[in-house]
């Protein structure tokens, strides 16, 4: 039932809708929808080797049942770096994997090993992941809370950027979270073959995990930044459809309000990155003094990212 508040009405907004459809806010539990993007043929680029040979590695495919699904490396020759191109295949980033069965036959071709899963538990009895025979499943739960003092706290479309904003500095200083992070990075690095790591809608946890790797890769950080507002172009469809549905059930201004949870903006990973840079000075410092990485692990992982 909505209930009014000294500081307004409060909408009743569907736990499961929040939980099911996208991102989960760090003591909140709350989640939106992802879209559907018609799937693209997917191109072949060529990465040298020292001897001159060619290992021409396809761009990750685009999937209509996992819109969200891509390559940290990025498109193309991969994101470039002092030392080169990143490594496309390697480490994928994605939402919820719920594949159709097209969409996992495409999976199971690109010969993943391992899936961590970044959800609480209400999340994953949304939509649990399906994935290709024989890939390993490991659940490293990163934030979990109440969605009803979350859908409390947001009056205004700013209300929701400052709940984003606030996740991602929780990134930083949060216990809990920077263990899941620690778990999840000794995991990719210490795991062979290609790996895929995700939440619900693939743009905060996992955008917070890409940034690490990319910034241990050594990409530019406006490179960096790019890369994570991509989820506004992979989404597209599905946010229209998650706020057209919040219009229809909600009304207008329930939607207005809660619509900045849906995507991302640049301010979101920005106040983790200021959090980090306050907190830790480097992301180095952060990875070794913050998640307890050792220098062995970071070698790893820069290894596998960088050719």
């Amino acid at each position: 039932m909505s209930r009014t508040t000294k500081n307004g009405f409060i909408p009743r907004v569907p736990a499961a809708l929040l939980l099911a459809t996208g991102t989960l806010l760090a003591g909140s539990g709350v989640a939106f929808a992802e879209p559907a993007v018609p799937p693209a043929l997917a191109v072949l680029l060529d990465t040298g080797s020292a001897t001159g040979s060619i290992s021409p590695v396809a761009d990750a495919p685009r999937l209509s049942s996992v819109d969200n699904f891509r390559d940290v490396a990025g498109t193309g020759a991969g994101y470039a770096t002092p030392r080169g191109t990143v490594n496309k295949g390697v480490f994928y980033r994605s939402n919820a994997i719920v594949p159709d069965d097209a969409d996992l036959a495409t999976l199971t071709a690109l010969g993943l090993t391992t899936a961590y899963d970044l959800r609480g538990p209400d999340e994953i009895a949304q939509k649990a992941d399906r994935l290709p025979a024989g890939v390993a499943y490991v659940n490293i739960p990163i934030l979990a809370g109440n969605v009803n003092e979350l859908v409390a706290r947001i009056h205004s479309p700013e209300d929701a950027r400052q709940e984003m904003r606030k996740m991602n500095r929780d990134f930083v200083t949060g216990a809990v979270e920077r263990a899941g992070f620690a778990q999840l990075l000794i995991s990719l690095a210490e795991t062979d073959g290609a790996q895929v790591f995700h939440c619900t809608a693939g743009k905060d946890r996992t955008g917070w995990t890409s940034y690490l790797l990319l910034s241990i890769a050594g990409v530019d950080g406006g490179t960096v930044m790019d890369d994570y507002l991509l989820t506004n172009e992979y989404t597209a469809e599905s946010m229209a459809k998650t706020l057209a549905y919040l219009r229809q059930t909600q009304g207008d201004a329930v939607a207005e309000n809660f619509g900045p949870l849906v995507g991302v903006e640049a301010s979101y990973l920005q106040a983790g990155i200021d959090q980090l840079t306050a907190d830790y000075g480097t992301v180095e410092n952060y990875l070794t003094t913050g998640l307890g990485l050792s220098a062995d692990t970071i070698a790893a992982l820069k290894a596998k990212l960088l050719a």
